[in-house]
């Protein structure tokens, strides 16, 4: 795998530079098309892993001009030094590489935090080029079903981070009811949600305690008291909350929803409260679609989770069999690559 992903990434990155490699990579057609041609199974979320892996040992920053930071558990909580490290081979100043640091944590935050559907980051890596463009893919995992969701980042897409910034969010299972504050239509809450972080705690709390004397349980009380029975544990609304990250906030007086999540502290439970007193107290909308987009396996001919974009796909698989005809590989590696990308189409 490691062998092949740098011979197909070194060609994509000759012929068509390295721009173009980190925008296929946000690509969710292109990134699972590409795993299956180095060898891995097509519907399994240990692609991700698998791949983004083989391509941190094939990627080299002085050969290719591209860093590949971070990884699965334990790697992923290097990723900042290794932004450090980069960021001195590129030349880049101090304030670019705290830029690049800070996007690797809002991204994170985001998924965890500002998307709460019960999918808990164990996977983060960022690429970066020598210009500071860069591309993360990152996963989490629902324990209690199982399941595995993939993000994929772009910067040259992301206006916000905190407003539908994502390239494509990927999974099998469609959550019934997810708190999306990154949705355009939860802006009105969000600023809201600053609002109500620049009050004193004691007044939060108060708001709170009115909201837990209405007996409402969970959040899905409030979405539809008729779905009590699908209570979810990243919609239980919290009973307790980190009260020195609302102090913090406090103090720090916040001006945007971006201030706000990246306080030091402020958690799941907590944006969660803020967004429960700003939507039961203040009345804004709050968007509870799922904003996935996409499937492991693409689509599926049944349209489930969703329809097959087939020119989407089309074109991805095209582009990574071309850039596998021209990588400087061995025929039989190269025959079973594409035998192994026709499987998956």
């Amino acid at each position: 795998m490691v062998k092949l992903s740098k011979e197909i990434s070194e060609t994509i990155i000759l012929e068509f530079g390295k721009e173009e490699f980190l925008r296929r990579i946000s690509d969710p057609f292109f990134f699972q098309s590409f795993g299956c041609a180095v060898g891995f199974d097509w519907h399994s979320s240990g692609l991700t892993t698998t791949l983004t892996g083989a391509l941190k040992e094939a990627i080299s920053v002085e050969e290719h001009g591209i860093a590949v930071c971070g990884g699965k558990g334990r790697m992923s909580k290097k990723t900042l030094d290794e932004l450090d490290e980069a960021g001195q081979i590129f030349s880049f100043s101090s304030d670019r590489i705290e830029r690049l640091k800070y996007t690797s944590k809002i991204v994170a935050k985001v998924d965890n935090t500002a998307i709460q559907s019960g999918y808990q980051l164990y996977h983060h890596v960022f690429f970066v080029d020598e210009k500071g463009k860069w591309a993360v893919v990152q996963q989490g995992m629902n324990p209690a079903n199982g399941y595995a969701r993939r993000y994929h980042w772009l910067s040259d897409e992301v206006k916000s981070f905190v407003v539908e910034p994502h390239s494509a969010i990927v999974g099998d299972n469609v959550e019934k009811k997810v708190l999306n504050l990154t949705s355009v239509k939860s802006t009105e809450t969000q600023k809201t949600i600053t609002d109500v972080s620049r009050e004193k705690p004691h007044k939060i709390q108060n708001m709170l305690q009115e909201l837990h004397d209405r007996s409402c349980i969970t959040l899905l009380d409030w979405i539809n008291p008729s779905t009590k029975k699908l209570e979810a544990d990243h919609l239980v609304m919290p009973r307790n909350i980190d009260w020195e990250a609302v102090r913090q906030l406090y103090d720090k007086q916040p001006e945007n929803f971006e201030e706000v999540l990246m306080t030091n502290g402020v958690g799941p439970n907590t944006l969660r409260a803020l967004a429960l007193i700003s939507n039961l107290i203040y009345g804004t909308e709050i968007d509870w679609k799922d904003p996935i987009k996409y499937s492991f396996s693409v689509g599926g001919k049944d349209g489930v989770p969703f329809p097959i974009d087939r020119q989407a796909y089309s074109n991805s698989t095209k582009f990574l069999k071309e850039a596998i005809e021209n990588a400087r590989i061995g025929k039989d590696e190269q025959v079973k690559a594409l035998r192994r990308l026709g499987n998956l189409v």
